[in-house]
């Protein structure tokens, strides 16, 4: 599958944005999906990931309750619906793709190995 993450952008802090990764080129429901993040200086860090079909989600304790993945497989395309953003929360928002026959996820970077490019997230103070 190949992967293209889009809807960054730049926002105030408090703001929304929903980002999305859309899927080609193979069954979007074989693969778990992750989101990460690239802040300037800063290593890339895990966000989010869903199961393949959106039953099991995880976040990083930095995004949890203000950050939302979910998926529609029939459109193959996941999504992070991002409220109450904050200056931190700026960086590279990349989705990644994990071949899963078990349906287990994962929020180790290294068990992905389909990346989309990124999509540029900006939060204003």
């Amino acid at each position: 599958v190949q992967l293209q993450a889009f809807g960054g952008g730049l926002v105030q802090a408090g703001g929304s944005l929903r980002l999305s990764c859309a899927g080609s080129g193979a069954p979007f429901s074989n693969y778990a999906v992750g989101w990460f993040r690239l802040a300037p200086g800063k290593e890339r860090e895990f966000v989010a990931t869903i199961s393949r079909v959106g039953r099991v989600t995880y976040y990083a304790n930095s995004v949890k309750g203000r950050f939302t993945g979910s998926r529609d497989n029939a459109k193959n395309t996941a999504y992070l619906q991002m409220n109450n953003l904050r200056p931190e929360d700026t960086a590279v928002y990349y989705c990644a793709a994990r071949y899963t026959a078990t349906g287990v996820t994962s929020t180790r970077e290294g068990e992905y190995d389909i990346w989309g490019r990124g999509t540029q997230v900006t939060v204003s103070s």
